[in-house]
């Protein structure tokens, strides 16, 4: 790798947010995922290399804590709050709970390889 790779500067908040939004955390203009979780192997237009991250098991770790403090807190308040019978509980937190999960897993996945980008982590910082 050349030496203005290894010298680049690396903005952690810039690439964790580029990464949120599903973007190559060093240019920001190229996809992060070909598919729904799975990272394309280079950036096509800057061709940052991305098979090596390792980001593994900490967006799940990440999404359900997330989603699990929105949908127990909510539960909790609206219990509080309402009278609600079991089956209209099941009915609001268990779709809840699917779309929220869902819809963070990607955008965090994201925010974990911004990240390792970012810290020059598995590879990111020239070193194979």
């Amino acid at each position: 790798m050349s030496d203005v790779y290894q010298d680049e500067k690396r903005d952690m908040g810039t690439a964790v947010k580029r990464g949120l939004l599903c973007r190559c955390p060093r240019c920001g203009q190229g996809k992060l995922f070909r598919a729904f979780l799975k990272p394309v192997d280079n950036c096509a237009v800057c061709d940052e290399n991305y098979t090596h991250h390792r980001a593994d098991d900490l967006p799940a770790y990440l999404s359900i804590v997330i989603v699990g403090h929105i949908v127990l807190g909510g539960f909790m308040t609206t219990d509080q709050l309402v009278v609600w019978p079991n089956w209209v509980h099941l009915a609001i937190w268990t779709p809840l709970t699917v779309i929220l999960a869902l819809g963070t897993i990607q955008p965090i996945k994201g925010g974990v390889i911004g990240f390792q980008w970012a810290s020059r982590m598995h590879g990111f910082g020239g070193e194979v």
